[in-house]
């Protein structure tokens, strides 16, 4: 049995190879997930563990590190003179670093990354540490010198002698570049701005006795636990954090973290649907080849195999395809993970090919997935195998189980999807959104399940359907190719299941983010009244300079500040709640309209109090005068009363969890340190609003950091990120196309394999091989239409359910891209024209007699 089962694997490998590729798909984007992420973790933990000093004296983390506010924590820099007599420590450094920076150069260009990385601006000091050292130049001496890294320098072509402008907290200042520092390990993809430290306390921190955190080397025979906790003992305070050097390397990865999970669940993501999909097409090709096989199984059974040698020998095939598949694919990973280094190297991460790491759980997961997807996706097909009666060696039937009835199909599918239609249901009605969220999720699944199941019950009415002109248009061609979809619907089923995943997935969430779009331009066009809205490209906080250039530009009327905070509030019912919070200047009616359902916009902006959604409120047992204890960052406490209560539709308000805001005055008394994030602008009266635009673009030139922006602009903005969702979402779609064309070419081929004496026949009795290709063409098309429509009615469906979900949270509008459905299901007519083309080459060069002759 063993040396058929081999015979028969290398028999048929050209049927497999495409089975194949849909196991090298899957394992590939899971290995090469693992690869890029273990590469890049291992990597920083090199540079955090290497650059870490061996402890670190830093300011409690408190709520300052959940939004960017626009304040550096710091510790006193006399700190380091005091640590510096502890016993055991060889030498103390003081830290002056920020990125809340923006470095522009002459034609006021950014200097620094603009895809994400920080702009970091330090004081300079040597150590063994030291992640950079000086290539050229002379170290920053005097607050008109700086240092720049030589990757920012080679890429920005600054040279030494060239005069940067920094705009920092505190104000903006002029340095000249007197060298070059180079990086000795990774670099993270960061431009680094080094000065000297009284110029980095001064004008980075604002403040020269201040530091953001103090270095502390250990003599030589103490420990880094061992110095902490002398270190500790003569600060006497728990206002500090310490850290060795690897807890810190931990803190720093913990942080990188965030960034790599995003990468890894998004490939991991890319896994999934080739799995997903390719689930079906293995399904499907070994289905196909048992059917074609009944006579050779039968003989097996006739000579003496029993059922279990037969299961055996199928699931040993599949065993084979998924080793070869996985093996494959595991070298497709490993190339992958490098094409993700190169890429991040493009974008100013200067990973190393050669620093590649492959642990050992990424090829036993790749394995574990490849070998275990084909053999389970295998796993039916053999046990029909099994079941091949030994007399089926004496028949002439070419296609098992075509006729069985799909009496169980309809029942499961039914029961299943009832349960997924309720599920939905339930999310339609629901109130909340957690629980409106898990009931979308069991819906989506069961409704999907529920369509697999019964794919083939719907096979017969809807190809009916669509492929009804076939015969007007294309007359007896277009009837036969309409008959062979219908022929087995099993078959036609699961080959579109393939496409319909795909479809599913880019309808529902096409409905989801043309919802979103819809809603956030009514909620723009309702609240929004400011004339201009200017802020950051990345929504941090900007210096007061831009403010007061602003304010002094000729035609503005009316400015009113945006400020975030972090805050936490002690809410009645005892939760505490850790949110974010805005504040205002006053005037905030003249350029925002906010409903309210108790008090006003001058009691919300009073001295000590604030406003709250009034959704939020009722949830949490709060009423309008309801004194609250609120924690600002630094540790500032105080209670403030609750002066009005808003109506912002479930949303929070600002995108906020409360929606909590207050007056500016209360905001710069607990938190004065803090950065205006947003300028709402109005013009005088008697300025056009296009004259004052180009007056504030003007003023702004210096400040590439911030962008004027009207509604359309603002709309636009938000439109654009909508769509970095919906662009990996479409990236999924154009896998799950492309296995699904792997799945249609598999079965159209094999299909072609099946049918060779009825395709010698109908050309022996005049078909053309013109004809013989348009029949099969068409019957992949209306099998790639069917598969769309499923899909898109599915769609649809959680699309509509999803925007429910949304509505929970003020995102009340529905809207369907019906643009988008057309160009799909177009796409799909595409996709099958294009999967046709090699099944139906090869079935036209068939030679006639050969053909009838087959068996």
């Amino acid at each position: 049995m063993l040396k058929a089962t081999l015979r028969s694997f290398l028999a048929h490998k050209g049927r497999l190879a495409l089975s194949a590729l849909a196991v090298l798909l899957s394992v590939a984007f899971v290995a090469g997930s693992l690869i890029f992420s273990d590469t890049v973790t291992r990597t920083f933990d090199r540079l955090f563990a290497s650059t870490a000093a061996d402890v670190t004296v830093g300011p409690k983390e408190d709520l300052t590190s959940q939004v960017p506010s626009g304040v550096t924590p710091t510790v006193p820099a006399a700190l380091a003179a005091q640590v510096a007599k502890v016993d055991g420590v060889a030498a103390t450094h003081v830290d002056a670093a920020v990125q809340n920076i923006t470095v522009v150069d002459s034609k006021n260009e950014p200097v620094g990354p603009t895809t994400g990385a920080p702009t970091i601006a330090k004081n300079w000091y040597v150590t063994e540490r030291s992640p950079v050292k000086l290539t050229s130049g002379h170290p920053p001496q005097g607050p008109d010198e700086a240092l720049l890294d030589a990757d920012t320098a080679e890429h920005k072509n600054v040279k030494i002698g060239d005069t940067l402008t920094v705009l920092a907290r505190p104000g903006s200042f002029k340095v000249r570049i007197v060298g070059i520092a180079t990086f000795t390990t990774t670099n993270p993809g960061a431009a680094l701005v080094f000065l000297d430290t009284p110029t980095a306390q001064a004008k980075l921190l604002g403040n020269p006795s201040a530091a953001t955190s103090i270095a502390v080397d250990a003599a030589p025979g103490v420990g880094d636990a061992q110095l902490k906790q002398r270190v500790a003992a003569a600060l006497h305070s728990s206002a500090y954090d310490l850290k060795t050097a690897s807890e810190q390397a931990k803190s720093n990865t913990d942080q990188l973290g965030a960034f790599l999970d995003v990468i890894k669940y998004v490939m991991l993501g890319f896994a999934g649907i080739a799995v997903l999909v390719g689930v079906f097409l293995i399904v499907n090709t070994f289905s196909m080849l048992i059917a074609q096989r009944t006579r050779e199984l039968g003989l097996l059974r006739a000579l003496g195999a029993d059922r279990r040698q037969v299961r055996r020998s199928v699931l040993t095939e599949a065993l084979l395809l998924g080793l070869a598949g996985s093996t494959l694919g595991l070298a497709a990973g490993i190339g992958l993970a490098a094409g993700l280094i190169r890429l991040m190297s493009a974008f100013g991460m200067n990973l190393k090919s050669t620093d590649m790491v492959i642990n050992w759980p990424t090829p036993v997961a790749a394995y574990a997935v490849g070998v275990g997807v084909t053999f389970v996706a295998a796993y039916l097909p053999a046990r029909r195998a099994a079941a091949v009666s030994p007399m089926a060696a004496l028949s002439d039937a070419e296609v098992a189980g075509v006729g069985r009835p799909l009496r169980v199909r309809a029942v499961a599918g039914a029961i299943v999807g009832a349960l997924g239609v309720a599920a939905l249901a339930g999310c339609a009605r629901a109130t909340k959104t957690a629980p409106a969220a898990s009931l979308l999720g069991l819906g989506v699944v069961l409704t999907l399940v529920a369509t697999v199941i019964a794919g083939p019950l719907l096979v017969r009415p809807v190809i009916r359907v669509l492929g009804g002109a076939f015969p007007a248009v294309f007359g007896s061609v277009g009837r036969m190719s309409q008959r062979n979809a219908l022929r087995n619907p099993r078959r036609t089923g699961a080959t579109a299941s393939a496409l319909m995943v795909g479809l599913a997935l880019v309808g529902g969430m096409s409905v989801a983010s043309a919802s979103m779009s819809k809603s956030f331009d009514q909620q723009i066009d309702k609240t929004l009244g400011a004339d201009f809205v200017v802020q950051n490209a990345n929504f941090q906080p900007f210096p007061q300079e831009i403010t007061d250039r602003l304010r002094a530009t000729d035609g503005v009327g009316l400015v009113v500040r945006q400020r975030f905070t972090p805050v936490a509030v002690r809410l009645p019912d005892g939760r505490r709640v850790e949110t974010t919070a805005a504040g205002y200047d006053p005037r905030l009616d003249d350029v925002a309209h906010i409903a309210y359902t108790q008090g006003d916009t001058a009691t919300a902006l009073a001295e000590g109090a604030l406003a709250m959604d009034a959704k939020f409120a009722k949830s949490h047992g709060v009423r309008l005068g309801s004194a609250l204890p609120v924690e600002f960052p630094a540790g500032h406490r105080t209670a403030l009363k609750v002066g009005a209560l808003t109506d912002q539709g479930g949303s929070g308000g600002f995108g906020t969890q409360g929606g909590l805001y207050f007056g500016m005055a209360t905001l710069q008394k607990y938190v004065p340190e803090g950065q205006d994030s947003g300028l709402y602008v109005n013009a005088a009266p008697g300025t056009p609003k296009d004259q004052l635009r180009s007056r504030l673009e003007k003023t702004l030139a210096p400040y590439p950091q911030v962008q004027v922006r009207d509604q359309a602009d603002y709309k636009k903005l938000v439109h654009d990120q909508i769509a970095v969702l919906l662009y990996l979402v479409y990236a999924l779609l154009g896998l799950a196309i492309v296995i699904a064309v792997l799945g249609v070419v598999n079965t159209l081929a094999l299909s072609v394999v099946e049918r060779t004496r009825e395709i010698g026949l109908l050309r022996a009795i005049g078909l053309g091989r013109r004809q013989l290709r348009r029949m099969i063409r068409l019957e992949s098309v209306v099998i790639a239409v069917f598969g769309a429509v499923l899909g898109l009615a599915l769609g649809l469906v959680w699309g509509v359910c999803t925007q429910q979900v949304l509505a929970l949270q003020g995102m009340k509008a529905l809207a369907i891209p019906w643009s988008t459905i057309v160009a799909v299901v177009v796409g799909s007519a595409v996709v099958g024209v294009v999967a046709a083309l090699l099944p139906a080459l090869r079935a036209s060069r068939m030679n006639v007699l050969a053909a009838i002759a087959h068996e």
